[in-house]
């Protein structure tokens, strides 16, 4: 493939676009078939292909497009394949990749006026609607829960050194003593990382106890606040999880929304994950007060699976936001005089530079403008619903296997349940060595491909979790993971009899 512009001095190819599409094309489509379930080559089949010295010369257009066709490709990541449910995360569906590929093309910058410049305000203003986010709240894409959470606790900590009369942003973090941050201890851990971010330090995030359900006790929470003030310390928000990445416990946000006004705190909604399920009228109720709380998250490139590296945070005050993130005044950025009916680098269009941490930004809005122009409303909640009952039919599944355990309640699409043999029921049962039995059950599933939930601990209770966020997954995946589950069980249950070794069993799960 050459370059046909003999001008372009540039070693890099620029022209020829369609020919390069169409080199990969064809394996991008079927890796995309998932043929082979979840699990990919292993690694030693292609890291020593990848692995070698800087290139002092290039190997040319034609050569990289090759090894992205035969080796980057076929083993890819298979999050998008139907049997995959681990951790929170899924493959992006069509018509959003093919919008990101052409931002990428066409629009690879969200400044100045041109069309993707537009859709990242239209999607933001079209994503309120849907969660029922207030249409005044100031909207941001951001690359992921990560920095959309740090963003809203960075618009918390002005708010509550403001009260103070004190301005973080420009003065540092001084003059309030011993700030502190609440949230449940089923928190996604980035909120503590944001913390330590901030200025305000890990030690600033205080972890409430969670009750039954894995939901944060208010009572607990109010005791806590009542014991830090009188020893000095200074609270300035709650975060509530509408969603825990362990369970899908959503923290009763209604009542937290009511202890946060008379505490004068700000509360921030992490819902990274769950906020979505506000769509299903069977879990709607559990978001209610949602649309009060000051700063609220949402993952699109979860639920909604568009690609990676788009999340959102809308913050209550957008001119607190500016005081929080703005940038300082530079003489290359004339921010004066836009003209819509000037050409595109006659302005900068709508500007998000001074609401969060990036300046150059990938257009991101585009990705969720397609998903929702595509599908609509109502396909999202169509999404959510499926994968909700999905979650509830493998609690069904594992309830009425003599063999299986759940773990937690289902609230959102997540379930977590455990292989129990016959031999370990009941109350005195070895835990250690039902912990040991379930890790490599997990490992035996994940192994086999056809299945790959994820794990976690609850209560020191060990837990294959499935979460169902895939828009691939099928009511036949739901049940072949219990089976799955079932099947590895039994077989490594006999190993650790010692009624057979290992090689048996490995052989006698394929």
């Amino acid at each position: 493939m050459a370059d046909t512009r003999g001008d372009c001095p540039d070693p890099s190819a620029t022209a020829d676009l369609a020919a390069a599409m169409q080199a990969v094309l064809p394996a991008l489509a079927e890796f995309a078939r998932y043929r082979d379930g979840c699990a990919g080559a292993a690694l030693t089949g292609w890291k020593g292909v990848l692995q070698e010295p800087l290139p002092r010369h290039g190997a040319g257009p034609d050569a990289v497009l090759a090894l992205l066709r035969d080796v980057l490709i076929p083993n890819g990541l298979r999050t998008g394949a139907p049997g995959f449910c681990g951790w929170v995360t899924t493959a992006p569906t069509t018509v959003p990749a093919v919008a990101a590929f052409s931002a990428g093309i066409a629009g690879p910058a969200r400044m100045l006026l041109q069309p993707f410049n537009l859709l990242e305000d239209l999607a933001l203003s079209w994503l309120k609607e849907l969660l029922g986010v207030p249409p005044t709240y100031q909207g941001l894409f951001v690359s992921g829960g990560a920095i959309a959470n740090l963003i809203g606790l960075g618009a918390a900590r002005q708010w509550a050194y403001e009260r103070h009369g004190l301005d973080p942003a420009e003065s540092g973090v001084v003059g309030l003593p011993e700030p502190r941050i609440y949230t449940s201890t089923e928190v996604h851990r980035v909120v503590h990382r944001a913390a330590a971010v901030l200025g305000l330090g890990r030690r600033a995030v205080v972890e409430v106890p969670v009750d039954a359900d894995y939901r944060l006790d208010v009572g607990a929470l109010r005791e806590l606040l009542r014991w830090d003030r009188a020893a000095g310390r200074t609270p300035i928000a709650v975060v509530a999880t509408a969603g825990t990445v362990n369970t899908g416990a959503v923290d009763p946000i209604a009542a937290l929304v009511e202890l946060c006004r008379e505490e004068g705190l700000w509360l921030h909604v992490d819902g990274a994950y769950g906020l979505p399920a506000v769509l299903d009228p069977e879990t709607a109720p559990l978001f209610a007060g949602v649309a009060a709380a000051d700063s609220l998250v949402v993952d699109p490139h979860k639920w909604l699976a568009t690609p990676v590296g788009c999340g959102a945070v809308f913050v209550r005050d957008r001119d607190l936001q500016l005081r929080a993130f703005r940038l300082n005044p530079a003489d290359y950025l004339d921010e004066a005089g836009d003209d819509e009916r000037g050409r595109q680098l006659q302005g900068l269009g709508l500007q998000f530079h001074h609401l969060g941490l990036e300046q150059t930004a990938p257009a991101r809005g585009v990705t969720v403008w397609a998903l929702l122009k595509e599908i609509g409303a109502e396909g999202v909640r169509a999404r959510v619903r499926r994968h909700n009952a999905f979650a509830r039919r493998l609690a069904a599944r594992v309830r009425a296997s003599p063999v299986l355990e759940l773990l937690a309640p289902v609230t959102l699409s997540i379930c977590c349940f455990r292989y129990v043999p016959p031999e370990l029921h009941g109350p005195t049962a070895d835990q250690a060595l039902l912990n040991q039995l379930n890790r490599q059950v997990l490992r035996l599933v994940q192994g086999r491909g056809r299945c790959m939930p994820s794990g976690t601990v609850l209560r020191g209770a060990f837990a294959i979790r499935a979460c169902y966020i895939n828009p691939r997954t099928a009511a036949a995946d739901v049940d072949a993971l219990a089976e799955e589950v079932e099947r590895c069980g039994a077989l490594v249950w006999e190993r650790m009899q010692g009624r057979i070794d290992a090689q048996e069993a490995q052989m006698d799960a394929q």
